[in-house]
């Protein structure tokens, strides 16, 4: 009884992240707010800001020391 208790809500879990998007939605998420960083040039210098004070390179998009001179 417990185990079908627990599929039972594991289904109600799994099935809740399907959806189908109709064509008239999808200009909604192509939108820029939608993006991860809807400002493109921001997202660089943070970037850039963020690997220099790391002193670390690789796993992003900007390289280099630590300087910030690259």
């Amino acid at each position: 009884m417990h185990s079908r208790v627990v599929l039972v809500i594991a289904i109600l879990l799994l099935s809740t992240g399907c959806t189908t998007v109709k064509p008239w939605e999808r200009g909604n998420l192509a939108q820029d707010i939608m993006a991860w960083q809807p400002d493109p040039l921001k997202a660089s210098l943070d970037n850039h800001i963020h690997f220099s004070k790391e002193g670390s390179s690789g796993g992003g998009q900007a390289a280099g020391g630590g300087c910030g001179c690259n």
